[in-house]
């Protein structure tokens, strides 16, 4: 039975979609920071940039965004747009031009919110319940989907605690074959190794779990896998199972074939942030540490932390009132420059 987990954490909504005990997708929200992604807003340009087919503009709050289009675009002048591209990888939204309003307002102003992580996992199972463990979240839900909020008093068990902390690991393992996964700014490599001795049924045995992989951590952009034992002039025969294996993939993953070097290329739409940014970031990483305070009951009042981290709960002052309320005891954030972006005590 395919069932929608929500584990809630200060600043945080961990979210799984299982089929019995296997992860069949997963997200974060986090609802006091969301990502913004297909936001509706009416946005002032500020600059054109005809040479980039497009414009940079200034939304309701400050937040600057690029957009993409073609048209006669004019400095100054407000424009529907949404938001097509989350903030990511060190660049900052990407929008599209939206339909037009009846009455323009007179300054850049949000006209309505995208749909949330849990919202569209929720919408891409119909069928399935939603098991909640804070009953605050369901009134953050639209009343079509609260019919299927079920309460629960945890919503992950050890083993689904640990399938969702594996995805932050740049390291899968896919059976047969082990994968390595390095992002970087231009592109995400994915090598494919094994302790035996890979052939080419051993890869392609292990296409389906790679898959998998990168949808669950929703890895997008250009991808460049390199194949475990293959030689090279022998790779261009793999793109047809990589493809038959991303066939389910909902953003519909193109593989666009081997490279001279033998490597296969994978282009996925870049809509949300990948997990592994979402976990691996300063906001990422200060949560993890509200939610480690909680889950071992850690006592002190004083929470000292590198700059990083504590500028990173001071701009999230939802999750803080949250932790404060769960915790009946207020958090003193103190900045120790010295300190390393991760390291962190309780005193």
């Amino acid at each position: 039975m395919i069932e929608i987990r929500a584990a809630c954490s200060p600043g945080d909504v961990r979210i799984a979609v299982t089929d019995h005990e296997t992860l069949l997708d997963a997200a974060i929200w986090r609802p006091g920071l969301p990502d913004g992604f297909d936001d509706w807003h009416i946005a002032r340009i500020q600059t054109v940039a005809p040479a980039l087919g497009g414009a940079f503009v200034t939304l309701h709050n400050g937040d600057n965004g690029f957009l993409s289009c073609r048209n006669a675009l004019v400095q100054g002048e407000l424009i529907s747009v949404r938001v097509s591209r989350s903030a990511q990888n060190g660049k900052g939204l990407r929008l599209r031009k939206a339909e037009p309003v009846p009455d323009m307002p007179v300054a850049p102003t949000l006209l309505a919110c995208g749909p949330s992580p849990l919202e569209e996992l929720a919408d891409r199972y119909p069928d399935a319940p939603l098991y909640v463990d804070a009953p605050g979240i369901a009134a953050r839900l639209p009343a079509r989907l609260r019919p299927r909020f079920q309460r629960c008093q945890q919503a992950f068990d050890d083993t689904l605690e640990s399938d969702f902390d594996e995805l932050g690991s740049e390291f899968a393992d896919l059976g047969q074959l082990t994968a390595s996964i390095f992002p970087t700014p231009a592109l995400i490599a994915i090598d494919l190794d094994s302790a035996s001795a890979p052939d080419f049924k051993g890869n392609v045995a292990s296409f389906p779990a790679l898959a998998r992989q990168i949808r669950l951590r929703n890895l997008s952009g250009t991808l460049l896998v390199d194949p475990a034992g293959v030689k090279t002039r022998k790779r261009p025969a793999l793109v047809s199972f990589l493809r038959d294996a991303l066939l389910d993939d909902p953003l519909k993953s193109q593989v666009l074939g081997a490279t001279p070097s033998g490597l296969l290329e994978i282009t996925r739409p870049r809509r949300r942030p990948p997990l592994h940014e979402l976990l691996s970031s300063p906001h990422g990483r200060a949560l993890s540490v509200l939610r480690t305070i909680l889950r071992e009951d850690r006592k002190g009042r004083t929470l000292t932390a590198s700059i990083s981290l504590i500028r990173a709960l001071e701009n999230d002052p939802e999750a803080m009132s949250d932790f404060t309320s769960r915790r009946a005891t207020p958090l003193e954030l103190v900045m120790d420059p010295n300190a390393s972006p991760a390291s962190w005590s309780l005193s």
